[in-house]
């Protein structure tokens, strides 16, 4: 992803650790924290997470199995939603909200500093027009005061990622790609000669069984 911040090829994406619809806890907790543990065992290096997957409830599990993190262990997580009552994700990209945000990731994964920061700010499906400049400035304000390693940014379009790198400097997208879903070609292409780090999600494809609560993810 960058210099200082290098990975497995193959991440884990903790979403799934928390109950049905990614909300409230799983059954069995203690399964969950052998998954983590064993990905750990089997070299994984880097773990996709956030603090609204429960809420707080995957972040509270990685802190369970895996605290004190591993020396070249990388915790990467979102900010930009929020869970309500019901289950659905509606956005959250006012100031407040972000640092709000950052500060409850670091106190639910015991840490002093994020390794990576990345504003979500598209749809569950593709990325979604309109600027942002707004929010991506929070967290560039945010990294300058020590909280934030390094910043990334999830379901967003080519001229959205050139709108954020003229704030700050971006190390990785997460949007999005499969076999099936192939509209990121060029952006791949583009972020491979900048050596960003491209982090696809739902990589096997499939189709997405979801309830409306979880369609606004």
């Amino acid at each position: 992803m960058a210099e200082d911040l290098t990975v497995t090829r193959m991440g884990y994406g903790a979403m799934q650790l928390a109950g049905p619809h990614v909300f409230g806890p799983p059954a069995d907790r203690d399964a969950a924290v052998a998954v983590l543990r064993t990905a750990v065992e089997l070299g994984i290096t880097h773990i996709d997470t956030s603090d609204y997957y429960g809420p707080y409830v995957t972040n509270e599990i990685i802190t369970e199995a895996l605290h004190p993190y591993p020396d070249e262990l990388r915790l990467v997580t979102k900010v930009g939603a929020l869970r309500d009552a019901e289950g659905g994700w509606p956005q959250a990209v006012a100031s407040e909200q972000l640092r709000q945000a950052v500060h409850d990731n670091l106190s639910h994964l015991g840490l002093d500093v994020l390794d990576v920061v990345n504003l979500r700010v598209g749809g569950f499906e593709r990325p979604e027009p309109g600027s942002i400049a707004e929010p991506f400035t929070v967290l560039a304000q945010l990294r300058e005061e020590g909280l934030i390693r390094h910043l990334g940014l999830s379901t967003v379009s080519a001229e959205q990622l050139a709108e954020a790198q003229s704030i700050a400097p971006v190390v990785c997208v997460q949007n999005r790609y499969n076999i099936a879903r192939r509209e990121d070609d060029d952006l791949i292409d583009s972020l491979a000669r900048q050596g960003i780090a491209y982090v696809p999600y739902f990589r096997l494809g499939g189709s997405l069984r979801c309830s409306p609560a979880r369609s606004r993810r």
